[in-house]
């Protein structure tokens, strides 16, 4: 553990420092809450307004590319777990000012927590590229090939696991943090305590995977070949004193497994929300896609209320989407209250940064089976049905077309040699996106790669799509 961690002597001070309206990247000091709009209000007001959640719209939550009205995007995926991460926070505190000897840090309130989990929540998807996690894929894919190697090679090796395993996760906490700009630059200038929140993996590729991860350093490997499983991370190399700022300010603990840091507690209430949109919200969308039957999502459901009917049959007097969502409610319900059951039962070990596994982990079997039996059913009958394979192999060569065309920038815009003219006019389109972040191609590969990675992952995927069409000579190709 950090040195300062130990001069937190009570559970008080420990939740009052995680709690802390301290703005990260601000030399003001934390306001005092004085008036109904709280500084995490604004948190959530700042993201609302933010042009990258706009762009969630049209982003990939499970489905690419989708045109059947009702189907979920990111936007409205990270609305919904917005919502159910206000319910979490708000009843998670209630419960713990009940366990405090001396309830809730002064000057915080059980609406605030839930205010602190809801912009977090907001934010959560904020970092993903065009195609969801199929873009993930494509973009490691695409750096793990052996034909960028010999230019990786000029980057160190903290700056290539970056690349080999990049994170939706980290790209968001660099937008929030550095991308979407205060007047003053340094990012959106949020609160620490929603910034913790939201950090399910407050760590570095380089402290959850080892040196040899890394296709160059592995001598009888070749690059696109079983490659080592890369750990998932929070941030990239190009923000650790980012990190190291927020782990500060919140005086989170060092990891145990690692040279990381402990998630925020908050973050397993963010992490909780995720997961029941993924198993009750989702399945849905795969019935009105015909992946799923009323039948396979209902007995999920009636498992995570917590029974078992002998039959399981579609009332007469109700649609199967007014049925579903009756089941919904009563689900949700059960689950809110159990995760914050398992919160405080765990209160201790989340402060130490002790605690294994999900707060699902520690709650009632009926509702570890229910989520088990959802998020199996997605990945058989969801993530690999034909249909959404398909489109998963069209994202993957648009990312593809779009980094083959971009990327050489990166290496390249900074010589002085006269370039050919694709790359003149390629550069002319990323020139706008340069200038309002007021950055520049310079000599440093791995900045210009990020700088790059910034203008491909920040358009949704019908604007990715239109521009590889373009790019591959199909003028006029529209979804």
């Amino acid at each position: 553990m950090p040195a300062h961690f130990n001069k937190l002597t009570t559970p008080a001070d420990h939740w009052a420092r995680l709690f802390t309206a301290q703005r990260l990247g601000s030399i003001k000091p934390a306001p005092i809450q004085d008036s109904a709009r709280s500084s995490f209000h604004k948190d959530y007001d700042r993201l609302v307004f933010s042009h990258s959640f706009r762009q969630l719209n049209q982003k990939t939550q499970v489905h690419p590319l989708t045109n059947q009205l009702g189907i979920h995007t990111r936007l409205t995926h990270s609305l919904e777990v917005s919502c159910i991460g206000r319910s979490l926070g708000i009843m998670a505190a209630e419960k713990l000012h009940d366990k405090l000897s001396n309830g809730l840090p002064a000057g915080v309130t059980p609406s605030d927590v839930g205010v602190i989990v809801q912009a977090a929540c907001l934010a959560h998807d904020i970092g993903n590229p065009p195609f969801g996690h199929a873009g993930e894929y494509a973009i490691c894919d695409w750096f793990m090939h052996s034909d960028r190697q010999t230019i990786l090679q000029n980057i160190s090796n903290d700056e290539r696991l970056d690349l080999f395993a990049y994170e939706g996760n980290a790209q968001g906490f660099r937008l929030l943090v550095r991308n979407e700009h205060h007047p003053d630059l340094g990012g959106m200038r949020l609160t620490c305590a929603t910034l913790g929140a939201f950090m399910k993996y407050p760590w570095l590729a380089t402290h959850s995977n080892p040196l040899n991860s890394t296709p160059i350093n592995n001598q009888h490997q070749s690059a696109d070949q079983n490659a080592p499983k890369i750990q998932k991370f929070g941030c990239f190399y190009s923000e650790a004193a980012q990190l190291e700022q927020l782990a500060d300010c919140l005086q989170l603990p060092r990891s145990e497994q690692h040279d990381g840091f402990s998630r925020h507690p908050l973050a397993y209430l963010l992490e909780a929300a995720d997961d029941i949109c993924y198993a009750l919200i989702d399945l849905e969308d795969g019935i009105n896609l015909n992946m799923l039957t009323y039948h396979e999502v209902a007995t999920i459901f009636y498992e995570l209320i917590g029974e078992r009917p002998s039959r399981i049959d579609l009332p007469a007097h109700l649609s199967v989407r007014q049925s579903l969502a009756s089941l919904r409610a009563r689900a949700m319900m059960r689950l809110v209250n159990t995760v914050t059951d398992a919160f405080v039962v765990n209160s201790d070990k989340l402060l130490a940064g002790t605690l294994n596994g999900s707060l699902f982990a520690h709650c009632d079997a009926s509702v570890q089976n229910g989520i088990n039996q959802a998020k199996q059913l997605a990945r058989e009958q969801i993530f690999n049905h034909p249909s959404k394979v398909r489109m998963e192999l069209m994202a993957n060569q648009c990312l593809h077309r779009l980094l083959d065309s971009f990327m050489p920038l990166a290496w390249m815009a900074h010589t002085s040699a006269s370039k050919p003219f694709e790359q003149q006019r390629l550069l002319s389109l990323l020139q706008p996106h340069l200038d309002e972040n007021r950055r520049l191609l310079t000599e440093d590969i791995y900045h210009n790669i990020l700088n790059i990675l910034d203008f491909i992952t920040g358009m949704n995927d019908h604007e990715a799509y239109r521009l590889a069409q373009e790019l591959q000579g199909h003028w006029g190709t529209m979804v």
